[in-house]
């Protein structure tokens, strides 16, 4: 008997399979665009950075989007962006300040893909919604937490909707991981710890060539000092929240998420020790967890910026098993039996495979192109011991996000992360930031996450 097994044929012979996974991407086969394609959505970016770039190169492979206008205050980004999109199709007028884009174009757009520095995500998303604009916003909410809390009043006081970018939420292998194998199957038994990182190499403060510098008078206009602050706002306290709030923010999401709870603590260290910069390079937090069911479970987070070793990966460690992932499948995407469990441990983990939920053979990594910046752990991909998850993402990352958000303006469903949701990680990584400052545990009362 042939016990080679592939992903397609595997799927195919397992009736099971088809209830259980998720319905977007599986194995390979790439799902129907969501919303009518004639139903076209018309779009303003405001913030066309590296960020907004992306978000808008995504959102443009959905049918029906249709981009109208851009806003940047750095001309250099405006041209890029009006360059881009018109050679792509989209006609669109570009302005230096976003409350002029609102007032002219308030006939010809319905939403907005606000993917400004930090410290203007609430000022500008509360003038979308109350211009009557759905808001897509890129992470985090702000790093102030009262402006935060700002946006989820503007969402509820206007009934827009308001989609904040946490991108793992809509992401099928992420759906198929925590839904299925740790809460609704329990694959993993009890999961009492939880493990996430994101480590970068060193990197020196961006730069740009005088010729293409903002003018320091609309840099002053907007509320910067220098090029400096504005090409590196992640550091600088008055523009960010450093690495924690900026990386740790997708990754602790996704503990409240598996385990649906929010926490009951943070201690943290970390320093700034390397760049001696506003914000810390550095920064380890242990979060505990009081679940429904009572019992106390714990996640460890880890940022760091002067070594990429393992780059970015979370694990969710069980009684019975283990799940690493993560957003980049070679860097994470396997389920991993403990062995204690025996015979009976084995035959219940084969049954979870019949079923479906993981791969039953490991297949190579595949061959990709690894960033000069990033070191690969081959520890934590498909290619050690364990089951692969058997769900791909054959788009870019932020897509099938964008795509939930535009699904939600065109048939008023279900957004994945409404701004309430991301409020209470916004809540917990600011609160590390403190505490690390402090020298001391944040404890949380369940009213902290609320609004």
């Amino acid at each position: 008997m042939d016990m080679k097994f592939n992903r397609r044929n595997f799927i195919k012979s397992s009736a099971a399979a088809a209830s259980l996974l998720p319905t977007f991407n599986v194995l390979g086969k790439v799902a129907e665009t969501i919303g009518p394609k004639e139903d076209d959505v018309n779009v303003a970016v405001i913030g066309y950075g590296a960020e907004g770039e992306i978000l808008t190169d995504a959102a443009m492979k959905i049918p029906g989007v249709r981009f109208k206008a851009v806003c940047d205050i750095w001309e250099y980004r405006r041209k890029m962006a009006k360059g881009r999109l018109r050679s792509l199709g989209h006609d669109v007028n570009v302005y230096e300040d976003y409350r002029e884009l609102l007032a002219t174009e308030d006939k010809n757009i319905e939403c907005c893909i606000v993917a400004t520095p930090d410290w203007m995500h609430a000022e500008i998303t509360r003038a979308c919604l109350e211009a009557g604009k759905h808001v897509y916003c890129e992470k985090e909410m702000s790093n102030r937490l009262d402006q935060a809390r700002d946006m989820v009043l503007a969402q509820r006081e206007t009934g827009k909707l308001l989609q904040i970018g946490h991108q793992r939420r809509s992401n099928p292998r992420y759906v198929h991981a925590i839904e299925n194998v740790i809460r609704k199957h329990q694959v993993l038994g009890r999961v009492t710890h939880a493990y996430g990182q994101w480590n970068r190499s060193v990197a020196p403060f961006l730069t740009v060539r005088d010729r293409l510098k903002i003018p320091v008078e609309t840099l002053q206009k907007y509320g910067y000092e220098n090029m400096e602050q504005f090409l590196n706002w992640r550091w600088f306290a008055k523009y960010g929240g450093g690495p924690m709030v900026d990386l740790g923010s997708h990754q602790i999401d996704l503990f409240f998420w598996a385990w649906d709870c929010t926490p009951i603590s943070v201690t943290a260290v970390g320093g700034k020790d390397y760049y001696n910069r506003e914000m810390n390079d550095n920064v380890m937090a242990i979060y505990e967890f009081k679940t429904k069911q009572g019992v106390v479970n714990r996640a460890y987070y880890q940022v760091l910026t002067t070594s990429s070793r393992g780059a970015f990966y979370e694990q969710f460690m069980g009684e019975y098993g283990s799940l690493t992932i993560s957003e980049i499948a070679e860097r994470g995407n396997t389920v991993q039996r403990e062995t204690y469990t025996g015979e009976e441990g084995k035959l219940k983990w084969n049954k979870f495979i019949d079923m479906g939920l993981m791969m039953p053979v490991r297949e190579p990594v595949k061959a990709y192109t690894q960033a000069s910046n990033v070191a690969l752990d081959v520890r934590v991909t498909a290619a050690a011991d364990g089951n692969a998850l058997p769900v791909d993402l054959l788009k870019p990352a932020h897509m099938p996000h964008l795509e939930n958000f535009f699904d939600a303006v065109r048939k008023d469903t279900q957004l994945s992360c409404p701004a309430d949701l991301a409020y209470e990680s916004a809540v917990a990584v600011l609160a590390a930031n403190r505490s690390v400052a402090e020298g001391k545990t944040i404890h949380f009362k369940p009213e902290d996450f609320h609004v």
